[in-house]
């Protein structure tokens, strides 16, 4: 399983290396200076042709080590390198120290770098503090990197000023720099994923560095945070296993509003038959029933008027799975359908306005949700039901770690008892039980057409027809985050949410297991 870690998961990765005696710190400091160079050579060919000048800037840590080893191999492929220490040289201890005498070249001050240094540079190497920074960056230091970045700029590890655990920015917004490149070592950084550190980071290469026995033992920690890809699915999000009745795969009920309010559960609904739900219903208030009619063919309509229509609704067991909010409209009632819903005990989707809907009352929801509960809700959502959690990610962070959009929804997801799907550029997916699920919809699957109204109300109807085929809650909400991005980048620019269960199949299609 793809994974990102935290600081502080990097470093036990690496101590566990270093302890078993199959590594060395300074052999892993020659690794990563090794890929740090390859990996500049692979992204800018021009320079790979030509050595150029490099500039690079080197703090007084580990992550200025590795830059004291890409400051020695690029000069071997013939750059002329400038190096600049933040710090003195007497001050470096253990094998940053060795790195600096293996360079054997002049280390300059970092305080007096001059602008004809940054203008004269073919590229420019941020190797300051990497995921060690715990503090704002100074305005001078933040200063010479905003400067830096006119120029091609690496970053090491992860660009100093960008908080490796939150992504957040550690400096001030207007003086940030953005990195061309960004190197890390066997496994990303959830800074590289989320918030500002997604943004700036530019394009990100992992490169091994021998610890990949480590990361993949990382990988069975609960408290890691997965980063799903189609490799890691869950086989039943892929396709229906072979034969078997419809209600093999579930039934899913979706619960409309009243009159002119019927799209957003359509659109659900919709969602949840194209996962491969072996049935849907919309329930809808009486009055809307000509409504939801006159748009509906595969997909089955029943009058719901109240909470206690639902409750003698839902003595049919064979109604399995629940989709609550999209269009569902305000009121008492409405929070009364919701907790009849809960009730019965069946896998449950809510979101949108079965979540605003308990803003005032957020503890009446959450001591109603169970295990197989998914909450949906988009940052404005969440604020309502968790202002406290939401406050926290909205102030300024004074030191790193930051608290982060993960941390944000892995204190929902316990406190509500109930899975967390935080939607955004960059989803996060918590369970209760501290699982966690990024999805970030950066580089290569950026997909800013995904922006339209009505998209969420079908990533909602995906969770509920992942849930309809058995999928558990924490791998149906990570699944259905990740098909529906693949679907809107499959269709493309122009993507409205229609588009989202009708372009689902074919991805299906070509993801689903064969022989």
């Amino acid at each position: 399983m793809p994974i990102c870690l935290t600081s502080d998961q990097m470093r036990a990765v690496e101590r566990a290396a270093i302890d078993s005696g199959r590594v060395t710190g300074q052999g892993l400091m020659e690794r990563a200076g090794e890929g740090v160079v390859s990996a500049i050579l692979d992204y800018f060919p021009a320079l790979a042709a030509v050595p150029g000048r490099a500039l690079v800037l080197c703090g007084p840590g580990n992550n200025g080590g590795d830059g004291f080893v890409v400051a020695r191999l690029l000069r071997a492929r013939g750059w002329r390198v400038e190096l600049r220490l933040l710090g003195e040289v007497a001050r470096l201890t253990g094998d940053a120290a060795t790195a600096c005498r293996n360079w054997g070249g002049e280390v300059l001050p970092l305080d007096e770098t001059p602008d004809d240094a940054l203008q004269a540079a073919d590229l420019v190497v941020d190797a300051l503090f990497g995921t060690g920074l715990q503090r704002p960056l100074s305005p001078d230091l933040a200063g010479l990197l905003h400067r830096a970045a006119r120029r091609p700029l690496v970053a090491v590890d992860i660009l100093s000023g960008i908080c490796a655990d939150s992504g957040r920015l550690l400096a001030d917004p207007d003086r940030a720099a953005q990195a061309a490149l960004t190197v890390t070592f066997d496994a990303p950084k959830r800074g590289h994923l989320m918030a500002e550190g997604a943004a700036r980071s530019g394009a990100l290469a992992v490169v091994p560095i021998g610890l990949a026995r480590e990361v993949e033992e990382a990988s069975r920690d609960p408290a890691v945070a997965r980063c799903p890809d189609a490799a890691t699915l869950d086989p039943r999000a892929l396709g229906k296993a072979g034969g078997g009745h419809k209600y093999a795969h579930g039934h899913v009920l979706v619960l409309s509003g009243g009159p002119g309010r019927g799209g957003a559960a359509r659109m659900a609904a919709r969602g949840a038959l194209r996962m491969g739900a072996g049935l849907v219903t919309l329930g809808c208030p009486p009055d809307a029933v000509p409504e939801n009619a006159g748009r509906l063919d595969a997909i089955m309509l029943r009058p719901v008027a109240d909470a206690v229509a639902l409750g003698e609704m839902l003595e049919d067991a064979r109604l399995d799975t629940l989709c609550l909010g999209p269009g569902l409209g305000h009121g008492d009632g409405v929070r009364d359908t919701v907790l009849t819903a809960l009730r019965a005990g069946r896998g449950t989707v809510l979101d949108a306005d079965a979540l605003t809907n308990f803003k005032d009352d957020p503890e009446t929801l959450f001591a109603a949700l169970h295990p197989g509960a998914v909450l949906t809700p988009h940052p404005g959502e969440f604020a309502r039901l968790f202002p406290d959690l939401a406050g926290r990610l909205k102030g300024v962070p004074e030191h790193g770690p930051a608290y982060s959009k993960a941390d944000a929804a892995a204190e929902a997801a316990a406190r509500s008892g109930a899975v967390v799907l935080l939607k955004g550029v960059d989803t996060v997916v918590a369970a209760p039980d501290g699982r966690l699920s990024l999805h970030a919809a950066v580089r290569a699957r950026e997909v800013p057409w995904l922006a339209t109204a009505g998209a969420g109300d079908v990533l909602a109807g995906f969770v509920a027809g992942l849930l309809a085929r058995g999928l558990p809650a924490f791998e149906a909400a990570e699944a259905a985050v990740w098909l529906h991005a693949e679907t809107a980048r499959r269709f493309g620019p122009g993507l409205i949410a229609e588009d989202l269960p009708e372009t689902l199949p074919a991805v299906l299609r070509d993801l689903a297991p064969t022989g």
